[in-house]
């Protein structure tokens, strides 16, 4: 069965018009993951279920997430509140005097 020049020519601009937007769409997802967490998690509160399949996302959050710290580097300057007096401290202001170890998770 052959398919009339027209019809590859209507398929091929459909075609292009879907990889388009899908490529659009991976875009949007990882600007997304990029993101801090608050925006992130609002973009993904709308995405429909499907969708997660459209695009390869652990790929894509490991990327985004990776950060640029190799081991042993110094830490990057921030500031947290504390969880007692909700004051805001920064890491740079505890390393003047002593060492500042990191812990991330839980400890209880």
């Amino acid at each position: 069965m052959a398919i009339k020049k027209n019809t590859k020519r209507w398929l091929g601009g459909i075609f292009a018009g879907l990889f388009c937007l899908w490529l659009g769409f991976v875009g949007y997802i990882d600007w997304a993951m990029r993101q801090p967490p608050e925006v992130f998690g609002h973009v993904m509160a709308r995405m429909p279920m499907p969708a997660y399949f459209l695009f390869p996302f652990e790929t894509m959050w490991f990327d985004a997430r990776k950060g640029s710290l190799e081991i042993g580097a110094k830490a990057p300057d921030f500031t947290v509140k504390t969880l007692d007096t909700r004051v805001p401290v920064r890491l740079a202001s505890l390393w003047i005097d002593r060492p500042v170890v990191l812990v991330f998770g839980s400890y209880t």
